[in-house]
């Protein structure tokens, strides 16, 4: 095969697992509108409670992510080593450090729940709403951590439709629920027949109910499509009982008519210390950024209510562009991983090389539809003029960050699938802190809300510089070929 024909093949590899990645992230956003508009028709009080909490949020759920990405990038690599009864090794560790993990989240998060919104700086009016919101998306990290470990566990072992689907069902059903959680019992019109909708009317709350609730079914159906329907990774073995065979069929197999067991586990550190070693820079990295995200919080919250909403909003809407990156960033994930399982550590380059250029690629185009429709986007968002307006001057703004932002995003996913977290965690705490933060405390008293987005969008660009020299170095192949596992 030409030089040509193998860089067409795999590209054609890198497509066919972002698209149902990709397709997952998106229906992610769509949610996160539906949601926002929901809450946004309540009033810029209700939006604003919801952002105000938005970045603690993230910094739960990225450590729910790098708990999950501590195994799952050992699955990767033992998948493309052809070492499946290993690989199925992991993924019980995985479910039960996990479990353990999430539940620690959940009673750290609700016992800070009521205290948050004041160490946040957040207005008295919208305080209440925010501690109940935050307090049951505590309650849910269990759930969210399943999901998270269950999807990953999938993705990495080449199976990127599953959890695809299973992401996209949790979209649907988020809505269903919220629709009947947030708002009171009314009428709407379909086809010019008024149909009386039952409600609780919960408001803030029934937003955050809605969202655990969907966590939960979609948790559950994802440990079983791991469990017991992955073709590499499920966990159950057939009994085997053929000293009855003779007497049930008069020697006619019947192997296949008795249930599957669990076959026997034994605890390995080992899988723990190299999950640690993987998951633990990404658990400070989300950390000490999130950290950011929350200094960024409280630059933002003494500029008025308007703002803090508006750049919930903003947001919300900015990550319709920057998924399909992080879906690309998934795919990368598991092509590195498995192939530097297999011992091809110059596959694995290429793979990365080719995830990034395509990931910049949608990113630049996803970014200018950004720009040009980014009224439209507020429009779906939120009735309130001010906020629209404001919304829409930092969002446009922000979309010629895109290019250099889908090459931090992409990169650091093919970095993850080599077991390299450590340097792209330094680099993501420099920019962040180094760059945003300092600009944004710099900029916000003179230009507002305005100013915040343009130290956003600079850190941005630097990040994606820095990810882009730290590929073309190559210095993550280096040691032992970027091999997590042994």
């Amino acid at each position: 095969m030409s030089e040509k024909q193998q860089t067409r093949e795999y590209l054609k590899q890198v497509i066919k697992l972002s698209i149902p990645a990709v397709l997952a992230q998106i229906s992610s956003i769509i949610m996160q509108y539906i949601d926002a508009s929901m809450v946004g028709s309540l009033g810029a009080a209700a939006t604003a409670a919801i952002g105000l909490v938005s970045s603690t949020t993230w910094l739960f759920g990225g450590l729910c992510v790098s708990a999950a990405t501590g195994f799952s990038v050992q699955v990767a690599q033992l998948i493309g080593a052809e070492r499946e009864k290993d690989a199925k090794d992991v993924l019980r560790h995985a479910i039960l450090c996990t479990m353990v993990f999430g539940l620690i989240a959940s009673a750290v998060g609700i016992g800070i729940s009521s205290y948050l919104p004041v160490w946040l700086g957040g207005a008295e009016e919208i305080r209440g709403n925010a501690s109940r919101y935050f307090l049951i998306y505590a309650c849910a990290l269990p759930a969210a951590q399943m999901r998270h470990t269950a999807g990953s566990a999938l993705q990495c072992s080449g199976d990127m439709k599953v959890p695809s689907r299973l992401n996209i069902m949790m979209c649907g059903l988020d809505v269903v629920f919220n629709s009947f959680l947030i708002f009171p019992t009314r009428q709407i019109s379909l086809a010019g027949i008024l149909v009386t909708m039952p409600g609780a009317g919960m408001g803030v709350t029934g937003a955050a109910l809605g969202t655990a609730l969907a966590e939960a079914v979609t948790a559950v159906l994802m440990l079983y499509a791991v469990c017991f329907r992955s073709k590499r990774l499920r966990l159950a073995g057939r009994r085997q009982l053929f000293a009855a065979q003779a007497d049930l069929t008069g020697g006619v197999s019947v192997e296949d008519s008795f249930p599957e067991i669990p076959a026997t586990f034994c605890f390995q550190p080992k899988y723990l210390h190299t999950a640690l070693r993987l998951a633990l820079p990404m658990a400070f990295e989300h950390t000490v950024m999130c950290g950011a995200h929350i200094a960024e919080t409280r630059i933002v919250a003494p500029l008025g209510t308007v703002s803090v909403a508006a750049n919930s909003l903003a947001v919300t809407a900015e990550s319709l562009c920057y998924m399909p990156g992080s879906g690309i960033g998934t795919a990368a994930t598991t092509l590195v991983g498995q192939s530097i399982g297999a011992g091809k550590p110059e596959r694995a380059k290429r793979y990365a090389n080719l995830a990034v250029m395509l990931g910049a690629a949608v990113m630049t185009c996803t970014g200018g539809l950004m720009f040009l429709g980014a009224p439209l986007m507020f429009s779906m968002l939120t009735p309130d003029a001010a906020i629209r307006e404001l919304g829409v001057r930092v969002l446009r703004i922000e979309a010629f960050a895109e290019p250099l932002f889908a090459v931090s995003i992409v990169t650091a996913g093919a970095l993850r699938g080599a077991g390299d977290t450590l340097i792209p965690s330094m680099i993501n705490l420099a920019s962040m802190w180094g760059v945003r933060i300092t600009a944004a405390s710099l900029l916000a008293p003179r230009l507002g809300l305005v100013g915040v987005w343009i130290a956003m969008c600079g850190e941005l660009c630097v990040r994606g510089l820095l990810f882009l020299v730290r590929l073309l170095r190559g210095k993550w192949m280096e040691t032992g070929h970027g091999r997590a596992v042994t």
